[in-house]
């Protein structure tokens, strides 16, 4: 964007003080010209035609007014194609107001690159403009501040999600500037053509799609498969040309339809929606030689929702549908808004033609997504209200808000960049619920599970979660949710445990990903992590304690529990993959932080041993202390299993930490429970009881290898 813009004197800021000053009286005096006064300048006049097509009552005075101050402020600045400025911003109107962008968007879309690129001020665009312009203007003009070196981009794109979060037309005028830069890339060296090319792929082609608005998604994929993929684009190119030098068999089966519509007495309109060049690459790729109904499909626009579903039934009635091909994402419409009737059926020789079935309305959306929306911030006449009276956002999708809660999390710039991508590589979405009547309901993306629910709707206090309630029956926090789903998070009574390692396993959200890296990094020392081999220096000398961070409730439960030989103040911290208590025969090895203490029969013990590290003695303190342990109850499904097991825990003192309920197999079930003890030597009656639960055959330590 402002990359582009050159001045004969070489820079677009080079005048400042009474330069700025000048150019303000220009651009007033431009304004009030009486030879303006009523018309509107030649260059816009095109614009302006394309607004009235969407807008019909729309005032065109502020455009005019707009245009004239852009031209004034970015005259003599010249694009590296040569052109004269001005001739971006009014492409890129020229793009929203085809979409059917409304007035302020485009207002803002001419006025974009003004603040950055030249005298004008953000206050004399709220001035002359009104604040609504001047916090769009002033959201595309922060995304332009950084660069885009490959460094930069992270925080570039941090910045464009926030700005996108405050106004989704933020977003809409940065996706039509960068269509049209990308059309006029060219101008560029190679190697800058590829980077902006694939940043455009990675980011802005994702969150076009997110938000709906295909007819620039489309374009900017073919110009980016132009650039990164060069041969393959010419030869999906050169199909394209042969097949339409001949005629189109397509034709043939929308007058088919027609008929058939025709008879049935439903109003519709039937076209032809030709594919674009990189659909028609991933077809072939897809079905290997393309047949000739496979450069297009049938467009089939009514104008209610009833007709759309009247044509389907005409459509499998008197054509032999494809079931499989059968898609309704008008009863559940897309993440993205999206509505439309997907369906196919054989015709002429064994050919199949598919057909979308969208009511004119829900075209406008499939098309220009967040932007045939207008502005989200402006209840409208009809539209239910919201809270306190404010129409909800529909451009502000669940994922849009897991973006902006996880981006305020990530530590560093290549978690936000990684976690982006992931991000918006998601293609579905489901909806969960509380139990709870005040309960929001929660986006989540496909394949989400407890997990991710836990953190979306609690936050750091997932961190205690010992399990679920997924609609009504009890769930492990691995389960994925299905669309629909009544989720409850069980917490810890006295929030003394947090998460494992394990959890990242079935997290699937950046949010929840973060959230428990971070309680890993800061409170758990890394099990088993490679600490000092044959040879290394002795333990810190007495009184070296790990940082208070790292010092939560169960490193001082631990350290009051064991002592190691020669370090009797040495931090101790007992291994959660063995849980060792008294009076088992320990061992130590050092690792970052102090000392982890297991078993000695714990297979990771073996391992490490094995590999040469030197374990250390360790000792248990004398006198009563409390212990954590974790225990497998193996046991024939039933009712009441776990109430029962529950019940016979809560007899003999133990408190729950966490509990995983595993998926019964061959009729059988395994539980596990970590439970805060209040006196080791209890354990062995602990475990006596849980035995003589009707329908457990076996009780255990556990002592699995850590991976």
């Amino acid at each position: 964007m402002s990359a582009e813009a050159t001045t004969p004197s070489g820079t677009a800021r080079g005048r400042r003080g009474a330069g700025r000053d000048v150019l303000r009286q220009l651009g007033r005096a431009a304004v009030l010209r009486s030879a303006l006064r009523g018309r509107l300048p030649d260059a816009i006049e095109h614009v302006a035609q394309v607004h009235r097509r969407h807008h019909p009552r729309a005032d065109l005075d502020t455009l005019r007014r707009a245009y004239v101050l852009a031209e004034a402020a970015h005259r003599g600045q010249f694009r590296k194609s040569g052109e004269p400025y001005i001739t971006h911003p009014l492409a890129v109107t020229l793009i929203l107001a085809e979409l059917g962008a409304e007035t302020t968007t485009l207002t803002a879309s001419l006025l974009h690159d003004t603040v950055e690129d030249t005298e004008v001020t953000l206050e004399q665009v709220r001035a002359d403009f009104g604040d609504e312009v001047g916090h769009l203007v002033d959201g595309v003009t922060k995304l332009e501040k950084v660069d885009y070196g490959a460094a930069a981009e992270p925080e570039t794109f941090r910045k464009m999600l926030v700005a996108t979060g405050s106004d989704v037309r933020v977003m809409s005028i940065k996706l039509a500037d960068r269509l049209h830069n990308m059309r006029t890339l060219g101008v560029m060296r190679p190697e800058k053509q590829a980077r902006i090319a694939r940043v455009t792929r990675d980011v802005l082609i994702p969150l076009a799609e997110r938000l709906g608005v295909q007819t620039l998604k489309t374009e900017l994929e073919d110009l980016v498969f132009a650039v990164l993929h060069p041969e393959e684009h010419a030869g999906a190119q050169e199909l394209m040309r042969r097949h339409v030098l001949r005629p189109d068999p397509l034709a043939e089966v929308a007058e088919a339809v027609r008929e058939v519509l025709r008879d049935a007495q439903i109003p519709a309109e039937v076209l032809i929606r030709p594919r674009h060049v990189l659909s028609v690459h991933r077809t072939r790729l897809k079905r290997g030689e393309l047949g000739p109904y496979d450069y297009g499909r049938l467009l089939i626009l009514v104008t209610e929702d009833a007709d759309c579903y009247a044509v389907l039934g005409e459509l499998h009635t008197c054509f032999t549908p494809v079931v499989s091909e059968f898609k309704d994402f008008i009863a559940v419409p897309k993440f993205n808004l999206y509505q439309s009737l997907h369906t196919a059926f054989t015709a002429g020789a064994g050919q199949v033609a598919e057909v979308l079935v969208r009511t004119h309305a829900m075209h406008r959306v499939a098309e220009a997504g967040v932007v045939a929306l207008g502005d989200p911030h402006r209840a409208c006449e009809g539209e239910p209200g919201g809270e306190d009276g404010v129409r909800a956002d529909p451009t502000r999708p669940g994922w849009l808000s897991r973006l902006l809660d996880w981006q305020r999390q990530a530590p560093d710039t290549d978690t936000f960049w990684t976690a982006l991508r992931d991000e918006l590589a998601r293609d579905g979405e489901i909806t969960v619920y509380g139990e709870e009547s005040g309960d929001r309901p929660l986006q989540l993306p496909a394949g989400a599970t407890c997990v991710d629910a836990a953190y979306a709707r609690h936050g750091q206090r997932a961190h205690a979660g010992i399990g679920a309630r997924v609609n009504g029956r009890l769930a492990a926090l691995r389960t994925v949710l299905r669309d629909g789903d009544t989720v409850h998070l069980l917490l810890a009574p006295d929030g003394g445990s947090g998460p494992s390692p394990e959890w990242l396993e079935h997290a699937t959200t950046a949010g929840a990903r973060i959230a428990i890296r971070r309680w890993l990094e800061d409170t758990r020392p890394a099990e088993g992590e490679p600490g000092p081999g044959p040879g290394a220096p002795a333990l810190p000398a007495s009184g070296a304690a790990p940082p208070a961070a790292r010092r939560g409730r169960q490193e001082r439960a631990d350290e009051q529990a064991a002592v190691v030989a020669g370090a009797p103040d040495a931090p101790v911290r007992l291994a959660g993959c063995c849980t060792p208590v008294p009076p088992d025969g320990v061992q130590g090895f050092t690792v970052r932080g102090g000392v982890t203490v297991h078993r000695e029969d714990c297979p990771s013990a073996v391992r490490m041993r094995g590999a040469g590290r030197h374990p250390l003695a360790v000792s248990w303190r004398s006198g009563s202390v409390g212990c954590r342990v974790t225990l497998h109850a193996e046991a024939l499904g039933r009712p009441e299993l776990l109430a029962d097991l529950t019940e016979a825990l809560a007899a003999h003192g133990a408190a729950v930490l966490s509990a995983e309920v595993e998926p019964p197999r061959e009729q059988r079930v395994r539980h596990t429970y970590t439970l805060r003890l209040p006196d080791s030597a209890g354990l062995p009656r602990l475990m006596r009881a849980m035995r003589r639960v009707p329908g457990v055959y076996d009780v255990t330590r556990a002592a699995r290898l850590q991976p």
